[in-house]
């Protein structure tokens, strides 16, 4: 047997809310999706001035990192230098662009933040920051 740490719906928040403020602060708007460590999303915020397909964008980002427990960017990078289509993965939400971080937590993926609307280097920035709320209690990067 082993331990597993959750994600809990507090947690999200926090990261939800981390990255609304600092949004806000620079008057951006994006969506941003919170999954537990399959996938599966606890909490979603689309702020003003977020595009309207940025919300299914967020969540996919956020499902993809969970998954395969690391940067969707990465995920991204891999099918375009090793030619495989994103559609080996067997599920159409997996997604390539940048954005998707996983939430590491001693050691292990609990789950995952994805940011979408902004340009992908800010988006990246932005799902890390949110990541960060609950890997710098006693986490690493994946």
């Amino acid at each position: 047997m082993y331990q597993s740490y959750q994600l809990s719906h507090s947690d999200a928040l926090k990261i939800i809310t981390a990255i609304q403020a600092e949004l806000e602060k620079n008057q951006k708007g994006a969506a941003i999706a919170v999954v537990d460590a399959q996938g599966e999303l606890m909490a979603f915020l689309r702020t003003d001035g977020c595009r309207l397909p940025s919300i299914n964008i967020a969540i996919n980002k956020a499902f993809t990192a969970a998954r395969e427990r690391k940067e969707s960017a990465e995920i991204g990078q891999a099918s375009r230098n090793q030619g495989f289509p994103m559609s080996n993965f067997g599920d159409m939400r997996y997604t390539g662009w940048g954005g998707g971080v996983p939430i590491v937590y001693q050691g292990q993926v609990v789950g995952a933040v994805g940011v979408s609307s902004l340009p992908e280097q800010e988006d990246m920035k932005m799902s890390r920051l949110g990541a960060n709320i609950i890997s710098g209690e006693g986490g690493s990067h994946a």
